[in-house]
């Protein structure tokens, strides 16, 4: 019975983290780049060079919506 649960465990947690989302387009990210441009123009970056804040921006919004997050922009 115990090892059924470990199994069963595993399995669930390797599920977990193999289903790292889908890979966004390039569409998409365009679009998220300047949806985070605009709020960096509108409320600042809060000291962060521009690039940085954009990558966590964009990285922020396409983990919210279950895409993977990306090295760069």
């Amino acid at each position: 019975m115990k090892f059924l649960l470990g199994l069963m465990l595993s399995l669930t947690l390797f599920g977990a983290v193999a289903d790292e989302g889908e890979v966004a387009d390039a569409a998409l990210i365009a679009e998220l780049k300047q949806y985070c441009n605009d709020i960096a123009e509108e409320d600042g970056t809060g000291g962060q060079n521009l690039n940085a804040f954009l990558l966590e921006c964009v990285n922020n919004e396409l983990t919210n919506e279950g895409y993977q997050k990306v090295e760069k922009i």
